[in-house]
C-alpha cells in the first residue's frame, strides 16, 4: 500500500518571528509556540507546519505518512531490502510530531523525509487571525512539496517503486529558450489520495532546500486576499496569479522567509487515479504565472 498523504513539514529558521508574522499574517495559519519552535496549524491537526530554532534557513523535511501500522511496516520493511538507510525516531519525538511511529530516511537527491503513521488530533478549532475559513486539506494532507531532484530518474524510481507514488505528470522547463535549451526535467507524483500531485521533483538544485510547497483554499476570493496580505507586508512576489496546466490549481507563487516560495492557491482537480491517463504537458500554465526569481 501506497503513502496515503504529506502531513506536515519541518523548517529551520534562525528567525522564527519572522515566520511567526509571515505564518499569520499572510498565510492566515494559526501560530502556537512550544519550547522555541513555533507551529503553524492549518486545521484540526495541531501542526501543520513545524518552525524550529536553527543557525540558518533551511528546510528540513518532509512528513509523509501510511494509512496504518501494517501499512508502515511493510514500506519500511521494504525500503530496508532496498539498502534505504532508516533511522527509527524516539517515542517522544513521535509525539512532538504528532504521529505514532515515524523513522527517518533520505531520497537518491539528498531530501530528508519522515515517514510514519497515526492521526493524532487534540480537538481544538483552527482559528485564522487573518479570516481564512479553512485550508483544503483532510484526505488530501497539507497540500505538496517540490523537492529538487539532481539525480531525477533515481529519485522517481524511489517514490514510485519504493513508496508506492503514482505518475500523474511530465514536463520540461526551458529556463533560458532558444533552439540550444535542452530543458530541466520534471516529474509530479500523486500517492493514495485525491490530489493531483503529493511530491514533485525537478530537475536542478536549490540552496533552501526546496522549490516551493503549496497550500489550497476554498475560493478565489481566498487566494486574492491572500496576495493583498502577501503585496501589504512587503513579500515577494514570485509569480504573478495563473492557471496550471497539469493540476489546474490557479495560485500565485511567495517567498518565504527559508528562502523557498509558498504556492497559494484554489481549485486544483481530484484525479480518479482507476481512469486517469498520466499526462506530458509541453506548456506550464493555460494562463498567467508570469515569474519573477529576484527579491
Amino acid at each position: 500500500m501506497a503513502i496515503r498523504l504529506l502531513a506536515y513539514v519541518v523548517i529551520d529558521t534562525a528567525d522564527v518571528e519572522a515566520w511567526r508574522a509571515y505564518g499569520e499574517r499572510v498565510l492566515g495559519m494559526q501560530a502556537t509556540e512550544r519550547e522555541g519552535d513555533l507551529r503553524l496549524r492549518m486545521d484540526e491537526r495541531p501542526f501543520r507546519m513545524l518552525i524550529r530554532k536553527s543557525d540558518g534557513e533551511r528546510f528540513h523535511a518532509a512528513g509523509l505518512v501510511y494509512p496504518d501500522k501494517a501499512a508502515f511496516d511493510r514500506g519500511i520493511a521494504g525500503l530496508r531490502d532496498a539498502g534505504v538507510a532508516v533511522e527509527p525516531a524516539s517515542e517522544a519525538e513521535a509525539k512532538d510530531r504528532h504521529v505514532v511511529e515515524f523513522v527517518r530516511c533520505i531520497d537518491p537527491s539528498g531530501n530528508r523525509l519522515e515517514i510514519g503513521w497515526g492521526r493524532v488530533v487534540d480537538g481544538a478549532p483552527f482559528v485564522s487571525p487573518a479570516g481564512v475559513s479553512e485550508f483544503v486539506t483532510g484526505e488530501m494532507g497539507m497540500g505538496h512539496v517540490v523537492f529538487p531532484a539532481t539525480k531525477l530518474a533515481e529519485t522517481r524510481a524511489f517514490y514510485v517503486e519504493l513508496l508506492g507514488f503514482g505518475d500523474s505528470d511530465e514536463m520540461r522547463v526551458y529556463m533560458q529558450g532558444g533552439p540550444d535549451d535542452p530543458g530541466l526535467g520534471m516529474h509530479f507524483l500523486h500517492c493514495d489520495n485525491p490530489r493531483h500531485h503529493t511530491v514533485a521533483l525537478a530537475e536542478f538544485p536549490v540552496p533552501s532546500g526546496l522549490v516551493h510547497m503549496m497550500v489550497e483554499v476554498p475560493g478565489l476570493d481566498d487566494v486574492g486576499r491572500a496576495l493583498d496580505r502577501a503585496k501589504a507586508a512587503n513579500v515577494h512576489i514570485s509569480s504573478s496569479l495563473g492557471r496550471h496546466m497539469n493540476d489546474k490549481m490557479v495560485s500565485f507563487y511567495m517567498r518565504t522567509p527559508g528562502g523557498f516560495d509558498i504556492e497559494y492557491g484554489f481549485g486544483g482537480i481530484r484525479p480518479d487515479w482507476n481512469s486517469f491517463t498520466p499526462t506530458i504537458s509541453i506548456k506550464e500554465d493555460e494562463w498567467g504565472h508570469q515569474w519573477d526569481f529576484g527579491g
